[in-house]
């Protein structure tokens, strides 16, 4: 692992998306891809659709407003202090509707790298279905 590393409030790498602001406070580069942090501010209306990991496991920490966790058994609403922990293999969607904040801890994954690419990808990028299914898949994401 890199030498200590300081990153203050409202500083990290920076990913301004229509639908949520990341800031990445961890990136797997300094873990050998074992683990990132990922400061999520999420716009209203905020929707990621249902997927899966096969590797990583996702925490999810609300640090702000509630989010609602979607599985395919049960809707959890998760509220400031609450926290959620998604293992490999398990299908999940999130919804926010007035925007909240939280804080997104990936064990063996590379998202914060996923966030990077998608930074230089064009609009043109987005609508291949193609690319994205692929690319996807590459950072261990699945989608229905």
């Amino acid at each position: 692992m890199k030498e200590r590393e300081f990153i203050r409030n409202g500083e990290g790498e920076n990913y301004n998306y229509s639908q949520d602001h990341c800031f990445i406070k961890l990136s797997s580069r300094h873990t050998n891809g074992e683990l990132s942090f990922v400061e999520d501010t999420l716009k209203p209306g905020f929707y990621l659709g249902r997927h899966h990991h096969k590797m990583m496991t996702e925490v999810f920490y609300i640090l702000e407003g509630e989010v609602e966790l979607i599985f395919d058994d049960e809707t959890i609403v998760a509220k400031a202090g609450d926290t959620i922990t998604v293992p490999p293999n398990v299908w999940h969607a999130a919804r926010c509707e007035k925007g909240g904040k939280m804080l997104t801890i990936f064990k063996d994954g590379q998202f914060d790298l996923y966030l990077e690419k998608l930074s230089t990808l064009t609009d043109e990028d987005f609508a291949n279905k193609e690319l994205m299914t692929a690319l996807s898949a590459e950072f261990d994401i699945y989608e229905s």
